[in-house]
């Protein structure tokens, strides 16, 4: 199951989107360090562990950053502007906590404020707060003091998110997106026995902002085969139609066919099935109409690169309360490992 201090390490350390040598980049490089014979930082910041072997040169890629907020402007009152870093929602802000990074090492607590309710016009009660009306109160009585602790232009902001078990198989955190595939990497490394294949692990950078981090470190790795592992939308929650519940949580991992950034190639994902009903590891699907992910960088680079992915299901992604089951953890590492064991098999 699930080494849970070290999931922690990795879900908690920070490392908003291009920030990510601010924690969790150290974090990484301490997990996978043992399971590589060797292990560099790119020029944009990506970790590619470099595992070595005779046969094909396989790429993984999770990426390591996370969504987040950047101030934009501090109000004469000490309130703080921001805009998002990634694609967030304005309404998950709301009364939310929030750790204001002055320092790499240091930072603020702030909470996510927009114009009480309770003054509003009754006709925009029912209204979504945009991004004009949104700031972040830490507790500032002044520009000044608010720059006296250190905020300014360009600091960055992360939610006071933590890892916390939710029910029996289940965890609830900030920043599985796209943690819980850093730690499926390092989980599959630490598992892998035997393998020819000629392997980099490579935790991305700069995902949620355009795949950046991984069309650079497949640019210099230049692949055989590549494989994303990220999450994808788990909607079996109430509301949702059954016909739009294309992963669930609990059921396995999911398999990858498209999403906005790729279409799979489709030999990789009928062996990726076929491994999975040979070694019996619980699988699903996954169709995503509404986002990318590192496939789409990897299967582009130079003459192109025959590309899979996995996915690990998730409930409420791109909030401080995102949801995993272990289960499906469990069952992406299992395949995760099978697929480079294996790799020698797959021909197209």
């Amino acid at each position: 199951m699930v080494d849970y201090e070290l999931l922690k390490k990795i879900v908690e350390a920070p490392g908003v989107t291009g920030y990510e040598f601010m924690g969790v980049r150290d974090v990484v490089i301490e997990a996978l360090k043992p399971y590589v014979d060797e292990i560099k930082v790119d020029k944009l910041g990506n970790v590619i562990a470099h595992k070595k072997g005779d046969g094909p040169k396989v790429m993984l890629a999770g990426h390591m950053d996370q969504i987040g907020l950047m101030v934009t402007h501090i109000e004469k009152n000490g309130f703080l502007r921001v805009a998002p870093i990634g694609g967030i929602d304005p309404r998950t802000l709301i009364a939310q906590r929030f750790k204001v990074w002055v320092d790499k090492d240091k930072f603020v607590y702030g909470v996510g404020g927009s114009v009480p309710p309770h003054i509003q016009k009754p006709e925009d009660r029912q209204k979504a707060p945009d991004w004009d009306q949104i700031f972040i109160d830490i507790g500032a009585e002044s520009k000044e003091e608010a720059e006296e602790i250190g905020v300014k232009i360009g600091t960055v902001i992360t939610w006071d998110g933590r890892l916390e078990r939710l029910g029996k198989h289940r965890f609830v955190s900030i920043a599985f997106d796209d943690r819980i595939a850093v730690y499926t990497l390092v989980e599959t490394a630490r598992q892998l026995k035997e393998s020819n294949a000629d392997i980099y692990f490579v935790a991305t950078v700069q995902e949620e902002v355009g795949l950046r981090g991984a069309r650079t470190s497949a640019f210099g790795i230049e692949p055989d085969y590549g494989f994303a592992v990220d999450v994808t939308i788990a909607a079996d929650v109430p509301g949702t139609p059954e016909h739009k519940q294309v992963t669930q949580l609990g059921k396995g991992t999911a398999i990858k066919i498209m999403d906005r950034s790729v279409i799979c190639h489709p030999t990789i994902v009928k062996w990726m099935e076929e491994l999975a009903k040979k070694y019996e590891i619980p699988y699903q699907w996954d169709i995503l109409l509404g986002g990318g992910t590192d496939a789409g960088a990897i299967h582009l680079n130079k003459a192109g690169v025959p590309t899979g992915a996995i996915s690990i299901p998730s409930r409420y992604i791109h909030s401080n309360t995102e949801v995993v089951d272990e289960r499906d953890v469990d069952a992406s590492v299992k395949l995760m490992v099978k697929v480079l064991e294996h790799i020698d098999e797959l021909e197209i």
